[in-house]
């Protein structure tokens, strides 16, 4: 079986499963989507949740974020973790936006990482889910499962992303990755995987090579 085969498998398996997998982040609009990303490294997207309201409401524009004080984001977000360095970009995010994109979020990778506090994987998630472009956004469950079914070799991100570009649909690679988050959180856990339980377990190498290490020590 082919990568790309093992793919439509997997495909299969997860869009039974998880169907139309949304974003876990609660936003309102794209910069609010940025925020809640940059506040979710980490940290969990259920923690980013619980302090996005209270943020959002004191700050409701890319303007006023622009012009908060540092101090006064960081306590509101303090929670989330590294909440210094978060708040700096932040701020410094919002008012690279005003001056380059006239508080626009733009729409290209490049001008997307251009921004303070925005790496490949918050810029993929933009991509896909504001704009529907493709991509391919590699967190710790998407690294984690991939290499563990087989699909990339690879451990830096942008060279997963790369691997993954090559085998997974344009038009399924934001919905993938969503569903690889669910499936991560609910069966491919990473301390106690319940691999025998998973639907993916007849594609996935890890499984397989852990079944036939226990048929050798039977043997």
């Amino acid at each position: 079986m082919t990568k790309k085969e093992k793919v439509l498998e997997i495909k299969n398996y997860l869009d039974r499963t998880y169907g139309d997998a949304p974003c876990t982040l609660d936003y309102d609009d794209p910069f609010q989507l940025m925020v809640a990303t940059i506040l979710a490294a980490q940290c969990t997207d259920a923690r980013v949740n619980l302090v996005t309201p209270a943020l959002f409401k004191k700050y409701p524009t890319v303007q006023s974020f622009a012009e908060a004080r540092i101090l006064d984001v960081e306590e509101l977000i303090r929670s989330t973790g590294f909440f210094r360095n978060k708040a700096k970009n932040i701020v410094a995010c919002a008012n690279a936006l005003i001056e380059r994109h006239n508080g626009e979020v733009p729409d290209t990778m490049e001008e997307l990482i251009a921004l303070p506090g925005v790496g490949r994987k918050i810029a993929n998630l933009m991509l896909g889910d504001v704009f529907g472009k493709p991509c391919i956004v590699v967190d710790t469950h998407c690294k984690r499962i991939t290499n563990l079914l087989g699909l990339t070799k690879n451990t830096d991100p942008t060279k997963i992303e790369m691997d993954l570009k090559k085998i997974i649909p344009p038009e399924y690679g934001a919905l993938f990755c969503h569903q690889i988050v669910e499936h991560g959180r609910a069966i491919c856990i990473a301390r106690r995987p319940k691999c025998s339980e998973c639907g993916l377990n007849t594609v996935c190498d890890f499984y397989k090579k852990g079944m036939k290490k226990l048929g050798k020590n039977k043997a």
